[in-house]
C-alpha cells in the first residue's frame, strides 16, 4: 500500500444520461488508471448498462469500502444500491434519478471527510431531477459546500485546457450582478483560483480580472465600478502577494488568454466568461468546483438526454475531469502529508 497517492472517487451521474457510458469509454483508457487507486460508485445495474451501451467490457475488482481502494494499484468498483433497475428510463428527469445521484454523492462527500478520499470526479447530473429528488439547494456547489462545513469564499471555475475562469456572481439574474461587483468578492475570487491553479500544476499563475462595463467602464463615463471597486481590489491581492492584474475590458482579455497571455480569468457575472470559454472549446470543458477543501471536478456539459442510451457520448471532456481531479488530488494528498510530518 502506497499512502502517499490520493485515491479518486468516480461516480456515474444521473442514470438517465449520458454518465454511465461516459465512465464506461473513460475506463476503458486503461492508461489513465495505471498507477492511480480509483474507487467507482454506484449501482451495479447502471455500470453494466453504461458498459452495454459503450460496447466495452469490464472487469474490475469489486471492494466494499472506500477505503480498501488505496490497496489497489488501478480502478476499483464498489457497487452500492441506490435505484432498481426500470425505475428511471433514459431522457426523463425523476424523482428517482435525482436522489440516487444525490445518494452515491453523499457517500463520496462522507469518504472525503473520512479521508479516504482526495479528491471527486462525477459524471454529469440532472439539477431539476436533484431537486425533484430532495436537493435543497440551489445547485450541487452549494450542496457541496454546506455538507462539507465550507463557510469561506467558493465558486465554479469553467476549465478549458489551460484557460480557467472564475465568477464573482452564478446563477442570478442579469439585473442583480452589479450588486454583487464588490471589493470583498472580486479579492477573494481572485485569491482562489489563483491558489487553485497552483493546486493543478501551474507554477507561476497569470491572472486578469475583468472589467464589468463596456470598455472598461471608459475612464467612469460608461459606469464606475471599475475606478470605484475593481482596481481597488486588484490593488488589494497585489498588496497581500497575488500578482493579479486588471482589470481588462472583458471584449478583449479573452483574446489575450486564447493567445497565452494569462492562465485564468476572474469573470464579473456568468455569462461574461461562459459565452466566450464554451465558444473557444466547449466540447472539452472541465466545471472543477472551487473553495472547496477537496478537489471536485466535473465535464462541463449535462446530461445529453437527446442522445442518453445510443453509444455517442464524446468521453474528451469526462477525460479531462478526471485527469485535473487527478493532479489535484495528487497536490492535496502531498500537503496533507507534509503537514503530517511537519
Amino acid at each position: 500500500m502506497n499512502d502517499s497517492r490520493p485515491v479518486i472517487a468516480v461516480t456515474l451521474g444521473d442514470p438517465a444520461g449520458i454518465g454511465p457510458e461516459l465512465i464506461a469509454k473513460l475506463f476503458a483508457e486503461t492508461a489513465l488508471f495505471s498507477a492511480v487507486p480509483t474507487v467507482l460508485v454506484g449501482d451495479r445495474w447502471l455500470w453494466e448498462e453504461g458498459q452495454h451501451v459503450a460496447s466495452i467490457s469490464h472487469q474490475l475488482p469489486e471492494v466494499d469500502s472506500f477505503a480498501a481502494a488505496r490497496d489497489h494499484d488501478g480502478p476499483v468498483f464498489m457497487p452500492v444500491e441506490t435505484v432498481a433497475k426500470g425505475v428511471v428510463p433514459y431522457a426523463e428527469e425523476t424523482a428517482a434519478g435525482g436522489a440516487s445521484t444525490l445518494d452515491v454523492l453523499t457517500r463520496c462527500l462522507e469518504a472525503a471527510q473520512a479521508g479516504d478520499v482526495d479528491a471527486i470526479c462525477f459524471a454529469p447530473l440532472n439539477k431539476f431531477s436533484m431537486k425533484k429528488g430532495g436537493l435543497q439547494h440551489e445547485d450541487e456547489l452549494h450542496f457541496f459546500a454546506e455538507h462539507l462545513g465550507v463557510d469561506s469564499y467558493f465558486c465554479e471555475f469553467n476549465t478549458l485546457g489551460t484557460l480557467w475562469t472564475s465568477r464573482i456572481s452564478s446563477h442570478i439574474p442579469l439585473k442583480d450582478a452589479a450588486q454583487y461587483v464588490t471589493k470583498e468578492r472580486i479579492v477573494a475570487a481572485s485569491k482562489l483560483i489563483y491558489d487553485s491553479l497552483l493546486l493543478a500544476g501551474f507554477e507561476a499563475p497569470r491572472v486578469a480580472v475583468a472589467a464589468f462595463n463596456p470598455h472598461g467602464g471608459e475612464g467612469g463615463t460608461c459606469g464606475r465600478e471599475e475606478i470605484d471597486v475593481i482596481e481597488p481590489a486588484v490593488k488589494e491581492c497585489q498588496a497581500q502577494g497575488y500578482p493579479i492584474a486588471g482589470p481588462f475590458p472583458a471584449d478583449t482579455i479573452f483574446i489575450k488568454a486564447r493567445d497565452g497571455e494569462y492562465d485564468a480569468i476572474v469573470t464579473m457575472y456568468h455569462d461574461q466568461g461562459q459565452i466566450a470559454i464554451k465558444l473557444l472549446g466547449f466540447k472539452q470543458g472541465v466545471t472543477v468546483q472551487g473553495g472547496l477543501p477537496i478537489p471536485i471536478t466535473t465535464p462541463a456539459h449535462g446530461t445529453a438526454f437527446d442522445i442518453a442510451g445510443q453509444g455517442k457520448a464524446d468521453v474528451g471532456p469526462t477525460r479531462n475531469a478526471f485527469a485535473i481531479a487527478c493532479r489535484m488530488g495528487e497536490s492535496l494528498r502531498r500537503q496533507r502529508l507534509e503537514t503530517l510530518n511537519a
